[in-house]
């Protein structure tokens, strides 16, 4: 039996071992989980139609429950035992008993017990199951190794995959689809979510791959559920029994009985502490058994992995995009530098050119009239290279202010590994909502003007990242101010504040450029709190 890595077999030749060496009509075996379920029944002499009345293996309470965890528990009549409870209906009779706690140490791996024996159960019989449960408890532990092992090599695969799909530039949700349904399959689980950060401190399931998906999906998780908690603590954990605290999930998760918890972690920005991109859970329903610490520190591991190919591939899509808008400014600069000035000189000379031919003389008149043409053409070439140079500007810069902030945010979740808030105040009155284009964007569009609008967005785009690169922040909040003369962004985080001693100043430096430009003033202080950092960035409208 030591030999065997399959449990199950381990287990069927047991049985049969323990009935034929002590002569016991009924014999079997239950494996254990770790939370005292039965995994895996075995047994012997029971006939398959009293075992479809029965419908389920016993659970291990009334007399098994007795069972000592060291010793044997012998018996000339289960019947007269203080915890005997009854037989179910269907349950053949039995009298003599003979029980004993198959363990590895301390740690209870199944029971193996045997009933109905014809004079009872001697000695000699109590020597031999002792025995067999020991090399059960070697054969039993061997198996489970092997399996664990057999686990984490599928988890390591899976890993490797979604890691590869990643970086090979696949669209951030499709991968992300990808992690859930192939991490529900290697876990054996019938349900797997993916928990992202949304609007307003919010945790929500964006992806969800198994049963009741529909109902699962855009479901706000509870500020005091499992979720929340594995985000705060960085740390993974089991629940057993989803039933016992019901109101602490969400409806769709009250289906399910098991639940497991773990953290896409990434390193923090200063190497230390562990920032939580977001939670992968999974359910198993009813009737599953329950997940264990060695599925929860697998789980762990491959979090850890996928939230560091998250922040690479966030990482490279930005360098991607940061290349592309840097070739479009080259070449629209080089049109406008190069090409425009150009054709200028050249319908320069054309103009000259006309002027030295001022005759009646027939072929003259004809020449002008080439020239005028060419003429013609030069400012026809030169409006199409500006529409040009006009369409190779970032996109977004055509978009109003309003909405090209709100995609600041947005973007920016990638890198802080949560969504930054934004408030927008229009003449002091706050506003309940950023709409993109209702009159509130047009009136805010109209006051700043291309220049400054694209100075604005900037700055916030300058601020979040200083946020994501130096603040280890866990929150952060942009508010803009925009009032009849002035225009105000103030980025403020909870992190761990400005570095005195970093000489890295180049991005500030840039917002006190812009600033400058509008006679305006820019400026990063500790936090009202005096916890993280406050950045202002004013300047004058007009």
């Amino acid at each position: 039996m030591a030999g065997q890595l399959d449990a199950e077999r381990v287990l069927a030749e047991l049985v049969v071992s323990a009935a034929d060496l002590t002569g016991a009509r009924y014999a079997a075996i239950a494996e254990l989980d770790a939370y005292g379920e039965t995994t895996t029944f075995v047994q012997q002499g029971v006939t398959p139609e009293e075992e479809r009345v029965l419908g389920h293996p016993p659970r291990g309470h009334g007399v098994l429950g007795a069972l000592p965890q060291e010793g044997v528990l012998l018996l000339e009549d289960l019947t007269r035992h203080p915890a005997f409870g009854g037989f179910p209906p269907g349950h053949p009779p039995m009298h003599t008993f003979l029980g004993v706690t198959v363990a590895a140490g301390e740690i209870s791996l199944g029971r193996l017990y045997l009933a109905e024996k014809s004079g009872g159960f001697t000695a000699q019989d109590v020597e031999t199951v002792q025995l067999l449960a020991a090399a059960a408890a070697v054969a039993i532990d061997n198996a489970r190794l092997y399996e664990q092992a057999q686990d984490r090599e599928r988890w390591l695969a899976v890993s490797q995959e979604i890691t590869t799909a990643l970086l090979e530039g696949s669209d951030e949700e499709d991968v992300l689809q990808l992690v859930a349904r192939r991490i529900r399959e290697v876990a054996d689980a019938d349900t797997a979510a993916i928990v992202l950060p949304s609007v307003d401190d919010e945790w929500v399931t964006e992806i969800v791959d198994g049963a009741h998906m529909a109902e699962m999906i855009g479901n706000t998780l509870h500020e005091d559920g499992h979720a929340i908690r594995s985000v705060r603590t960085a740390r993974g954990s089991i629940v057993e029994s989803i039933s016992r605290e019901p109101d602490r999930f969400i409806a769709p998760a009250r289906a399910f009985e098991r639940a497991l918890y773990a953290p896409l972690l990434s390193s923090g920005a200063d190497g230390d502490g562990h920032d939580a991109l977001g939670v992968l859970i999974l359910f198993r329903l009813p009737g599953r058994p329950a997940f264990t610490e060695g599925d929860l520190a697998v789980a762990n591991d491959f979090g850890a992995q996928a939230a560091l190919a998250l922040r690479l591939a966030a990482a490279r899509h930005a360098e991607d995009v940061a290349s592309l808008l840097n070739e479009r400014n080259r070449i629209a600069r080089d049109l406008h530098d190069l090409a425009i000035q150009q054709l200028f000189a050249t319908g320069m000379r054309l103009e000259h050119a006309k002027s030295l031919l001022a005759g009646d003389n027939p072929a003259e008149v004809g020449v002008r009239t080439e020239i005028d043409q060419a003429i013609d053409g030069v400012e026809e070439g030169v409006r199409q290279i500006r529409g040009i140079v006009r369409s190779l500007r970032d996109r977004d810069e055509h978009l109003p202010v309003v909405e090209r902030l709100v995609r600041e945010a947005s973007l920016a979740r990638a890198s802080l590994g949560f969504a930054p808030s934004m408030l927008l105040t229009l003449d002091g009155e706050q506003l309940a909502s950023l709409d993109t284009s209702g009159d509130v964007a047009s009136e805010i569009d109209a006051r700043l003007g291309d220049r400054l609008g694209d100075d604005l967005v900037a700055v916030v785009r300058e601020g979040l990242s200083n946020v994501a690169r130096h603040a280890a922040a866990t929150s952060a909040r942009v508010e803009i101010r925009v009032d009849a003369r002035t225009v105000s962004v103030t980025v403020t985080d909870d992190g761990r504040g400005a570095d005195p001693a970093s000489d890295r100043r180049s991005g500030l430096g840039n917002l006190a450029s812009r600033a400058a430009e509008h006679d305006g003033v820019s400026r990063l202080e500790p936090g009202p709190d005096g916890c993280g950092s406050q950045l202002t960035w004013e300047a004058w409208i007009g």
